[in-house]
């Protein structure tokens, strides 16, 4: 996979093919070369879809209003 493809892969695309080259690693389906060339492939995936995390992680940053309407700041957002 090029890097341009996988930039345009969405997270759930990218973590979607990463759950099947797991599948068929662990299933022993694969000859040697193949299972080296899903391996690089699967740690170019999972960079992809930690900087996809990380990205969306940045922009879910809740923002603090004061009374005044300014911006107090930010927060990280905290899921329940």
């Amino acid at each position: 996979m090029t890097g341009d493809e996988l930039s345009q892969l969405s997270f759930e695309a990218a973590l979607a093919r990463l759950e099947a080259i797991v599948h068929k690693l662990e299933s022993g389906e694969a000859s040697l070369e193949d299972s080296i060339d899903l391996y690089t492939e699967g740690q170019q995936l999972k960079a992809h879809c930690e900087t996809k995390l990380d990205s969306a992680s940045a922009k879910i940053e809740a923002i603090q209003l004061s009374a005044g309407g300014d911006a107090a700041g930010t927060r990280p957002f905290e899921a329940s």
